[in-house]
């Protein structure tokens, strides 16, 4: 089985965490199938300088062309965006960039068996385009924004519809967003949800005499309570409406993982607040850092307005640590019982109300490490692999 994955979405040596829930699908499937011959495409906006001056887009242009990464062989074609034009143009940049990546390889003797793309809009689209000219059968995975809102746009809804009808089979990572894609027109028996798993070698386990030890190594205050916020530095991860609830548990420590936009206006926010002593931000990290803090961690508190199947919660339960999450979209798929953690509303107080409640809880953190247990990968990765199997032998 000869797989091309293609994705904007996937990371790279200047941005290695970027779509790093789609390399983590990618790996899991080739250490369960090491049979599977699996090439990637993820191709970067063009852009001409790297130097740091111009923030984001110089790590576009210190990509590299191709590299390897877990004994995966990865391209890095560019393709040109335009500001302002971007969403319309984009799907034809992107499509031609791809054609022209493709049979770059072919005339070195590269082939393959079928296209695992993934996100609807611009990729899905550009995606159509090369399995149509190259007549290789194709599946989208929908990842979250590229359903529940980029669809809002009447253009790009009708061009996703389009994608959906003609692709072999779609792929959804919870059953809400199944949902969502029948919504839109998907034929439900070309839907299926393949969510995602957690490798529960990578976040082990931290159970309560651990937890002081570690948060010495990181520099963390042994006797107080200590929040983990993890995201890009978006408004919509909500990491704003966790500062604020912040006024609201007193002593506790809030740690925030990530980088973006509005990381000034969120450093500005905790000082108008009054807890700008009890927020530490701890930029950018990698998942074995990332594992070390939930560990640490009394709870994670995620505030997002949208996700489709957010990573982070299991993480943090495969390290023992309950979560505090909003009640949107898959979330409620992935937090189902008391030991995961808790669901609120959107908003500051219920999510302060959420986080006492798990400061107070009744369970060990063995508990909440035991309820992940039952997200590993071998499911996925099983239905993944039979997926593709069957498509294959119908294109044949």
């Amino acid at each position: 089985m000869k797989i091309l994955t293609i994705s904007t979405l996937y990371p790279n040596a200047s941005n290695p965490r970027h779509g790093i829930f789609v390399e983590t699908r990618l790996r899991q499937l080739k250490k369960h199938y090491p049979q599977t011959d699996i090439t990637v495409i993820a191709p970067v906006p063009w852009f001409p300088f790297s130097h740091p001056v111009f923030g984001q887009y110089s790590d576009y242009a210190s990509v590299p062309y191709t590299e390897s990464r877990y004994g995966i062989r990865i391209y890095h074609p560019r393709y040109l965006v335009i500001p302002k034009l971007g969403m319309s143009l984009t799907p034809s940049t992107l499509a031609y960039s791809l054609h022209k990546q493709i049979a770059r390889l072919m005339q070195q003797g590269f082939d393959f068996d079928l296209i695992d793309g993934h996100y609807f809009y611009p990729d899905g689209v550009a995606i159509a385009s090369v399995a149509s000219t190259l007549n290789k059968p194709f599946t989208m995975t929908a990842r979250g924004t590229d359903i529940n809102l980029i669809p809002a746009y009447p253009k790009a809804r009708k061009r996703i519809q389009q994608v959906l009808s003609v692709s072999n089979h779609n792929l959804a990572v919870c059953e809400a967003l199944r949902q969502s894609m029948i919504e839109l027109g998907a034929v439900p028996d070309k839907v299926s949800t393949l969510r995602n798993g957690v490798d529960l070698e990578l976040f082990s386990f931290s159970d309560e005499s651990q937890q002081p030890a570690l948060r010495q190594a990181l520099n963390l205050p042994v006797n107080v309570p200590v929040i983990l916020s993890v995201g890009l530095l978006i408004e919509r991860k909500g990491h704003h409406l966790v500062i604020e609830a912040l006024r609201h548990i007193p002593d506790a420590l809030l740690l925030i993982a990530g980088t973006g936009p509005k990381a000034k206006a969120l450093s500005a926010l905790a000082k108008q607040q009054g807890v700008a002593q009890r927020v530490r931000f701890l930029g950018k990290l990698s998942q074995e850092e990332l594992s070390a803090y939930y560990g640490a961690a009394d709870l994670l508190a995620l505030a997002s307005d949208r996700e489709g199947w957010a990573n982070v919660l299991l993480e943090a339960m495969a390290c023992g640590t309950p979560v505090v999450a909003t009640n949107i979209w898959g979330t409620p798929e992935v937090v189902r019982k008391p030991q995961a953690g808790t669901l609120v509303e959107r908003n500051v107080n219920a999510i302060a109300e959420g986080i006492r409640q798990l400061l107070n809880k009744p369970f060990a953190r063995a508990d909440t490490r035991h309820y992940a247990e039952q997200f590993d990968w071998s499911a996925t990765s099983e239905g993944q692999y039979q997926l593709f199997n069957r498509l294959i032998k119908d294109a044949s």
